[in-house]
């Protein structure tokens, strides 16, 4: 069985709702629900046994059923080169926080590194914390989300929309007003993609 599948299973047998089992695991309902859906598929040590405790079943149960792709030992290991602000953007930060691994095949496609979210611009779907995966690639297609470069130093995830006179970074949370770039602007500050958005990784 899979984890989303053991975990919605159970909560449903035992009659729990998502906000009890993230009140017993200590996270919070939006995160229980990415479980389910299968959106988040590997959890972090200290989270399996509140997990199994909450659903009444053993650790071992949990850690058997999550995906042990990337993390086994054939998996290339990539770096996590800095933060990212998922908001307003921030100063990329060239040094090594941790490591990430892909599988051969994704290594295959081309060079790939891994950054790490904070702010809340892209949420529901990036939450502060996740990892998201990143193929170098200068440029994305219309509605891809894209890790950019803004002014040469700046990094921001977002979606990238393209326009005949320039491109626009959309956030995901509404609440933050599209940036819009125009094709002299990409060129003066510049702004600049340095890569595509492959896989997301939650960290909870």
């Amino acid at each position: 069985m899979e984890l989303q599948d053991l975990i919605r299973t159970r909560r449903t047998q035992l009659g729990k709702t998502l906000e009890e089992i993230g009140k017993a695991v200590g996270v919070s309902k939006a995160t229980v629900q990415r479980w389910e859906s299968g959106e988040i598929k590997n959890l972090r040590r200290d989270r399996i046994a509140r997990l199994a405790a909450a659903l009444e079943v053993t650790s071992e149960s949990i850690v058997m059923d999550q995906p042990t792709e990337g993390v086994s030992h054939t998996g290339i290991k990539i770096p996590v080169l800095g933060y990212v602000r998922a908001g307003i953007p921030i100063e990329a930060v060239q040094e090594i926080l941790d490591y990430e691994e892909i599988t051969p095949e994704m290594a295959a496609q081309g060079e790939h590194f891994a950054l790490q979210v904070t702010g809340n611009s892209m949420e529901p779907r990036f939450q502060e914390g996740d990892v998201v995966i990143v193929r170098r690639q200068p440029d994305v297609d219309d509605g891809n989300i894209a890790v950019v470069l803004v002014d040469g130093n700046d990094a921001t995830v977002k979606t990238v929309r393209k326009h005949k006179n320039g491109i626009s970074l959309v956030a995901m949370n509404p609440s933050y007003t599209p940036m819009f770039f125009t094709n002299d602007e990409i060129l003066e500050l510049p702004v600049s993609i340095i890569g595509k958005v492959v896989e997301l990784r939650g960290k909870f």
